[in-house]
């Protein structure tokens, strides 16, 4: 389904189209080739095969093995050890097992606490995904905010020429003089510079959006408006509960904690006798003769005390203990600071949908007064200089105005990061 999608989106290219691009597919795109994400996806699956080691002490233990002997007869090993054994030669063949039957539930809290650390590496992945996406909404708000200021720009060039085609006329039938021809050509000049302004920071944003796509290149596209966002709750404090309830890297922080206070349990269990059953049987086709049998089996129960190591248990769980209060401490640190993200994210958004009406006011009365302005010019009633005053507060109001509306939607996008909620 994506190679039909990416194969579509060329298709308007081959024409002379850019494609349409629309947020759900740059973050789509974004989240099926981007580096940085399938990086976390493979640590988080790696992390996850940590309990199955870990419990796999848990289950029977079932090897084999084959070995030889050759020795000089009634031979015995004489140095190195305090023993005296005898040595046969031998070929045989066999298996081993081997269970634990009881270790005080040691194994079993080690497993819990893998368990949650590979939950808590998913949660990571999830993070990753979340950053992910909101570099791709602010590097897309960022294109559409380029894609506006250009359009201003090349609607400026266009209505600076149209005045300039009217004082040459007026000049050519000298009504006026030529430095009013000066002033609406110097007009049209910084039009047309603030033209290859924009069309420089299009082309960056373009770059800096096809990176956060996770593509090496950037490719033309048109970018679509993303959809009307619900509206915010009046206060924030109705936020914080949503916040610290799904943020992911919370999420990880509290299974560490959880990891932590499993380790410590078990470590506390280390002194806990250990009791396991042990067996072997085999075949020896060759043996000396004086082995009656060419088989053999055994059985029997292992049973493990721990009475002194030199204080390394006492020590094991006074690390598990410090750890884990370590880890409730980072907790609530984050706890503190997501509840400082909120409150600043939502203040700026606040801010933001101020300045968006603003700038909408200061646009209409702006355009209202170049018009006014224009009017007066042309009737003689004022000078070139204040209609070129007039189109530079348009000019501004215009170019306030597209980047506070795309402000907004970025600051929308940082407060649903900070929620670990969706862009909506």
């Amino acid at each position: 389904m994506t190679r039909l999608w990416m194969l579509w989106l060329t298709i308007p290219a081959c024409f002379g189209q850019p494609a349409v691009l629309t947020l759900a597919e740059a973050e789509a795109e974004a989240l099926r080739r981007h580096p940085g994400v399938a990086a976390a996806e493979l640590t988080a699956a790696a992390q996850a095969e940590t309990p199955r080691q870990v419990r796999s002490a848990l289950a029977p233990q079932i090897g084999g093995a084959a070995s030889g002997t050759g020795a000089t007869d009634r031979a015995r090993i004489a140095a190195g050890q305090l023993q005296n054994p005898i040595i046969f030669s031998r070929l045989g063949m066999g298996g081993n097992f081997n269970q634990l039957l009881y270790d005080g539930g040691r194994t079993k809290l080690l497993a819990q606490g893998a368990e949650a650390r590979a939950r808590s590496e998913k949660e990571n992945a999830n993070t990753t995904r979340a950053q992910v996406l909101l570099q791709v909404r602010q590097a897309y708000l960022n294109g559409l905010r380029a894609q506006a200021v250009l359009r201003v720009a090349e609607q400026t060039v266009a209505a600076r020429e149209l005045v300039l085609e009217q004082v040459t006329a007026m000049t050519n039938a000298n009504l006026k003089s030529g430095l009013d021809l000066s002033f609406a050509q110097v007009a049209v000049s910084e039009a047309k510079l603030l033209v290859a302004q924009a069309e420089n920071e299009a082309q960056g944003a373009a770059a800096d959006l096809a990176a956060a796509m996770g593509m090496r290149e950037p490719a033309a596209y048109s970018l679509a408006e993303p959809p009307a966002l619900a509206p915010l709750p009046a206060a924030v404090k109705e936020l914080l509960p949503e916040a610290l309830r799904q943020r992911p890297e919370l999420a990880a922080r509290r299974l560490e904690r959880e990891a932590a206070q499993r380790l410590l349990a078990a470590e506390g269990r280390l002194t806990q006798p250990t009791v396991t059953a042990v067996g072997a049987a085999g075949v020896t086709p060759l043996h000396v003769a004086g082995i009656e049998h060419s088989y053999y089996a055994a059985a029997g129960v292992v049973v493990n005390l721990n009475f002194l190591n030199g204080g390394m248990f006492s020590a094991r769980r006074r690390e598990a203990e410090l750890r884990a209060r370590a880890a409730e401490q980072r907790v609530q640190e984050l706890e503190n600071r997501v509840v400082r993200d909120v409150t600043v994210a939502w203040l700026n958004v606040r801010t933001a949908a101020e300045r968006r009406e603003l700038t909408e006011q200061l646009r209409a009365r702006s355009v209202q007064a170049f018009e006014l302005a224009q009017a007066r010019y042309e009737l003689g009633l004022s000078s070139i200089v204040e209609v070129s005053q007039a189109q530079l507060a348009r000019t501004a109001a215009e170019l306030q105005q597209a980047a506070a509306r795309y402000d907004y939607l970025a600051q929308r996008a940082a407060l649903a990061f900070h929620l670990g909620a969706e862009f909506k």
